[in-house]
């Protein structure tokens, strides 16, 4: 393994789901959703892994990510993709990230929105969030 490999590998940066509080650490090598699945976590659905099904679609709200895969335009659009929504199954985490599950699981998985959230409903602010420095 090159040394630059073993830097990629070696880098953890903490992924915070929004609704639940809920972190973890993931590496720069793997992808959110495999760092998730890899501690034993939940928070964010897994379909298909592929990047064709849609569920586990994301926004990322604090932070930034890389696109290791490509993902379905049925699932994801250009648009949301500019705007930070993106595949759980194709980003990988480039610093410590907050993120939100968007899409049509959310009622789902019984996410109850507190004070504290910042969840906002409806087509046009669903993922319209801005992103900034983690804290």
């Amino acid at each position: 393994m090159s040394s630059a490999a073993a830097s990629v590998t070696a880098c953890r940066h903490l992924v915070r789901l929004r609704q639940t509080g809920e972190s973890y650490d993931c590496t720069e090598s793997e992808t959110l959703l495999q760092g998730m699945v890899r501690l034993g976590r939940k928070g964010i659905p897994v379909g298909c892994v592929n990047g064709g099904c849609g569920v586990c679609k994301i926004s990322v709200c604090v932070g930034s990510v890389r696109k290791v895969g490509a993902m379905s335009r049925a699932h994801v659009s250009a648009e949301e993709e500019a705007r930070g929504v993106c595949l759980a199954c194709r980003v990988s985490p480039l610093q410590c990230v907050e993120v939100e599950v968007v899409g049509k699981l959310k009622k789902a998985l019984g996410f109850q929105w507190g004070a504290g959230a910042s969840f906002r409903s409806g087509p046009a602010d669903e993922t319209n969030q801005s992103q900034g420095d983690m804290k």
